[in-house]
């Protein structure tokens, strides 16, 4: 499922007229924070699980 050069277009054209110009930075900079903790959680998870195997992290 490829997107051509003109659905790109007409998407960001859509995103345009939904959200207006004063919007799209706030929108990208909310989209960008939202990926970056998602990403972080993902590099956190094996290490949390990591900790549970070995005890560390078992209430006393």
């Amino acid at each position: 499922m490829g997107f051509g050069t003109t659905e790109l277009l007409v998407i960001a054209f859509v995103v345009l007229l939904l959200f207006g110009g004063k919007k799209l930075p706030q929108l990208g900079r909310s989209m960008g924070n939202a990926i970056t903790n998602f990403k972080k959680g993902l590099n956190e998870s094996p290490k949390e699980e990591e900790k549970d195997k070995n005890g560390e992290n078992k209430p006393s």
